[in-house]
Order: C-alpha cells, then structure tokens, then sequence
C-alpha cells in the first residue's frame, strides 16, 4: 500500500514541470524547448515539493484505482486548481514574466495530467489481470439504481466486464446509461452473440420471486448463466454467489395474494382477558403469542413442553411486551392435572390448543406418542378447562383430519370429535379451526428446499402430482383468532386457504428464484435436479378441507362453517377407552384397529389413494 502512495504522489508531481512547459507551448509557442525548461527549473522544483504535499494532504493516493469516480475527480480539481494559484503566486513574487493565462492552461493540463495518469495505470493494471484471468462479459438485466450502482461496481473488475442494460422499460430504449447502452429482451440473443455475454445479472432486487423466475425461464434457452443479484453492496462481498441471492419470502410462491385480516372483529374478545396457548413455541402457537400481544390481553399464559422453545418464545415476546403479563409453563398436555391447575392458578377464560405432533413420518413410525399426545393430550386439555370455568376452547386442527391416510391426520380427526363431543355439553365453548398447510413453518416443505438448493440439490419430491394448501403463518393465526371471537359453540372452521398448489411448481419456482436452473430430460445441463422419491408412508396425494358437503358464511369472508356429523358422547368414551387401553399396553395394532373403526376414510385407504 505504501509503495502505491508513492508511486501515485510521483505521478501527482511529475506532471507539473510538463504541464508547465506545454502551458507556455500553448500560449506563445516554443522554439527552444530545453531553454524554457531552465529558465523554469526553479519554479517546477518548488511546485513539486508543494505538490507532493498537497497532493497527502488531499489524500490523492488513498483514492482506489477502481474507485476513481466524481469523489476523486473533485479533488484532482482541487490539486490542480491550488497549484496553478501557488504558481501565479510565485511568479508574480518572483516578477517572472509569465502572464495569469499561462497558469490557466497550466492548472487544466495538471487536472487532466492527474486524472489520466490514473486511467492509465488503471487500464495498464487491468491488461495485465486480464492476460491472466480472462474476464468474463455480462449483461446487467434492470437499468435502475440497483443496476447502475452493479455497473460501476463491475466496471473496473479484474473477473466480470459489463457490456450494458437490457430493461423492459420503453423509455430506455436506444438510451445510454452509466456510459453503456441499453438493449430490449428481444434483443438479447443477437447481443449475446455479437459481445460473447455468457452471464446475465438480474439487478431487480424489488421484484417478486416469481416474476424473477420468469424472467429466468425467458433466459435459459440463451445458454447464459443467470443469475439473481439483489443488491450491489452483496455482491462485492466475500460469500459465495448463492448466498448473495435476494431472501425467499414464502407469501412469494402462495400463486395468489397475501392478505391481512382486520382484527377489530376479535379484539373486543381478547383485550384485557387471561389467555392461554398451548405449543406456545412451535410455528402456529409461537405467531399466536404474537399477534395476541395487539391485542392486548391481562395476561398470556404460553404452555410448551420443549423448554427450547419456551424459553426463545418468552424471550422474544418480553423484549416487545406492551404491558402484556408473560406466564411461561414448561409442561406436557397430557398431564390434565397440571393443566387444571395453571388454568385455575391463573384464571384462564381463552384456551387456543396450539400442541400437537404434527409431522407425518414421525407420527407413522411412532404411532402410540403421536395419539398419546394429540388424542389423549386433548382429552386431558378439554377436560381440565372445563373444570376451570374457561369460557372458549380453539383447537387448531389440520386438513389432514379430513378422511385421513395417516396416523397423525386420524388423531387429529379424534381431537376434532372429542371437541365436538364436549360442545355439546355445558361448560365452555368448544369450536375449533381447520386449515392446510403453513408455509415456512418448522419441518415444511418450503425450509427443506431452501436448504436443498443451498447444498446444490438435488431437490427431493415424493410425487409429481402431490398438490396442497397453503396460507402464511400470519394469515393463519390472525383468521384463528378472529375464529375464537365469531365462535357459539361446537363450530368446525373452516379457513380459505386458496387453490392448491402443485409441489413440482412450487420446487421449480423456488429452484430459479434461487439462480438456478432445472436440470431435467429437456435441459440436461441445468444446474439442480428434483428427484421424485415416492410416497412415503400414510401420505396422500392431494387433501380435502371438508368432510361433508355444507359450508356456512360467517361474517369473515375467510371463515366458513362447516356442517359435520359427530359421534356421540358414548362412541367417544368407547374409542377412547379402547385407545387409552392400546397405549397402556404398547399395542400398535390395537391403536391402529381403533382409528380403523372410528375415523372415516382412515387407515383403510391407501398411501396414493385421491382423497
């Protein structure tokens, strides 16, 4: 670094005795060069001693080669201008005869001396990394400030030239920007071919993932590398490309609008009452504690039996409380006592039952602690609140209880039936709401194809026709909320969730908003594969959100009511007690014989069967 400062201050001062000499060349022409340099030698000599220092003083040879822009230029004007003023200065001290116009001419050429002496080594520097590592040409898709800001960054790169814009903006078109021309799309093959571009940079980092994938699959056919660049400062970092790609939001791939609920329907309900959330630190119950502080209630008991997630539950919602009293309670559903007692010790009147085991392989292969947990746990749940005197228990159910293929949607559809059991008994209100998948949420699908694609893939799909619902974790918790407000009593909710969304589309989508390509039969040499593994055990390939047929308008457009059968209260002790008695004595195909016989469509099915 020390011997570029030098070479730079050298530079700064060296122009002046030529500056000098061409500055009298200009004004009166020069017969005798050699003679003009002597009768001067004095004066160049102390210019340069003064140069040298202002040129450290300015800072001149601080400034990046690959940096030189108007910052730079300004104090290239300043230099110049200062030591043309102590020129005329000394002259006039001296009583030389050169006139004010000599040391006009003289600080324009020291200005332009100072400034290409840099391009100069600055091209020079470049030719010699360019013999050495050819540099690559690219396009930069996006003429607007992110873009701009990408070209300049680019230009004096020793690996990557840009070459200029393509925009879909008309405005743009046969227009020059940051020095380079701008192209339409549908010129791109012909400037592919003519300036031998092998990448092209998306600099759009407002646009949407899925209009960026589309802009991907308009460049594939092309042959040039594409790739996804949000911001210029990410791009001049150290990390690996990959992980300079703009961040995924879930709502990105919904295939429709998010939304965002009006919550004066459930205030009145929650504000200043005592509420209770079970699974207060998984994905569903954690955005429940949430959105559950807006509204105010006295106080906010949050149950768990991860002490993990407790603890990062409790420690999130304290650093943004509003006056909400926080009662964290590190404990299992299963333990009715327990449960009977935080309820009684703190008066809950709201119980939204957020705990479950939810994740289909495991439940499969681990039958008995999934119903010990979902069903029993429930039972306890639903018992030890009414006990309590709470007024309203939600249980947040799936769409994997409708005619279910597996264990975990066939304990889900046994809590539904035991909730509906218990509404018809005095005591609280018991409803609950049913919903289809939450993106981003832990164990789905949308985190393990992120990580998928972060470790180069392949991506990993169990049928090419599996479809489902999806909402967001927001839209999900702030309809369950207004649900607990609308509920009388033995409601089954049923949330809008959308049309389904194909699997394959949705990993296709995420793999080229990530930068990548697909690489399938028709494109061999895309860059990540999805490979099709097979159903796994107990999944279906599509799910319903309605047993039966009839669906009621509430005063949410979001919220219907579904018009369901049930079972009566001593069907519901029966497969209760028989699956009480399987747990007890470890019998699996007790357990499974039981969901057989009392959930509809379950077990009997299938794992590819249409539901």
């Amino acid at each position: 670094m020390k011997q570029k400062r030098w070479i730079l201050v050298a530079l700064d001062i060296a122009v002046i005795p030529l500056a000098l000499l061409l500055a009298n060349f200009f004004r009166a022409g020069i017969a005798d060069p050699a003679a003009v340099v002597w009768e001067n030698w004095q004066l160049s000599i102390t210019l340069m001693v003064i140069g040298a220092m202002l040129s450290l003083f300015l800072g001149l040879p601080r400034i990046r080669l690959n940096g030189f822009e108007t910052n730079g230029v300004h104090l290239a004007c300043l230099y110049a201008v200062l030591i043309a003023l102590v020129g005329a200065s000394l002259n006039s001290i001296a009583a030389q005869a050169h006139p004010w116009s000599t040391f006009v001419n003289f600080g324009l050429i020291v200005f332009i001396g100072v400034v290409g002496s840099r391009v100069l080594l600055r091209q020079v520097l470049l030719g010699i990394l360019s013999r050495r590592h050819p540099r690559t040409a690219v396009v930069i898709y996006g003429a607007g400030r992110t873009g701009i800001q990408l070209a300049n960054a680019l230009r004096h790169d020793a690996f990557l030239v840009p070459v200029g814009f393509v925009d879909d903006n008309p405005a743009l078109r046969r227009v020059y920007v940051s020095g380079m021309p701008v192209w339409s799309p549908i010129d791109l093959p012909r400037v592919i071919r003519e300036k031998s571009v092998t990448k092209v940079l998306l600099a759009m980092p407002s646009l949407s993932a899925v209009k960026r994938s589309r802009i991907h699959r308009q460049l594939d056919p092309l042959g040039v590398d594409v790739q996804a660049l949000p911001s210029f400062a990410q791009l001049t970092g150290e990390e690996p490309l990959p992980a300079k790609l703009a961040p995924v939001s879930p709502s990105d791939f919904l295939q429709r609008k998010s939304f965002q609920s009006d919550m004066s329907l459930a205030r009145p309900t929650f504000a200043g009452r005592t509420v209770m959330v079970t699974g207060a630190g998984g994905s569903i119950g954690s955005e429940l504690c949430r959105q559950l502080l807006a509204l105010r209630p006295r106080r906010l008991v949050m149950v768990d039996s991860s002490e993990l997630a407790l603890y990062s539950i409790d420690m999130e919602l304290r650093g943004i409380n509003t006056g909400v009293e926080l009662v964290p309670v590190l404990g299992s559903v299963t333990d009715e006592s327990l449960c009977r007692a935080v309820m009684v010790g703190n008066g809950v009147e709201i119980l939204l039952h957020a705990a479950a085991y939810k994740h289909v392989p495991l439940v499969e292969t681990n039958p008995l602690a999934g119903l010990r947990n979902n069903v029993l746990g429930t039972k306890a749940l639903a018992e030890a609140a009414r006990d309590a005197g709470v007024e309203r228990f939600i249980l947040v159910s799936s769409d994997k209880a409708v005619r279910p293929a597996n264990v975990m949607g066939a304990s889900k559809r046994l809590s539904e039936l035991i909730v509906q059991d218990m509404a018809t008994r005095p005591g609280p209100l018991f409803s609950m709401v049913r919903f289809g998948n939450v993106l981003g949420s832990s164990g789905s699908v949308i985190p393990l194809f992120q990580d998928q694609i972060a470790n180069g893939g392949p991506v990993t799909l169990t049928h090419e026709a599996v479809t489902r619902y999806f909402m967001t974790i927001d839209e999900a918790a702030r309809l369950l909320l207004i649900s607990c407000a609308l509920t009388s009593g033995g409601d089954v909710f049923v949330l809008d969730m959308g049309k389904p969304v194909a699997i394959i589309d949705l990993a296709r989508q995420m793999i080229e908003a990530a930068g990548y390509t697909v690489r399938d039969a028709a494109h061999p040499e895309g860059e990540i594969e999805i490979v099709v593994t097979g159903l796994r055990p107990g999944e279906k390939l599509h799910e319903e959100l309605l047993i039966g047929e009839g669906r009621m308008l509430t005063e949410h457009a979001k919220i219907t009511r579904a018009r369901e059968s049930s079972l009566s209260e001593i069907e519901v002790a029966t497969f209760l007690r028989d699956l009480r008695d399987a747990i007890e004595t470890n019998d699996t195909e007790a357990a499974r014989a039981v969901l057989s016989r009392w959930v509809e469509g379950s077990m009997g099915s299938t794992s590819q069967r249409h539901a």
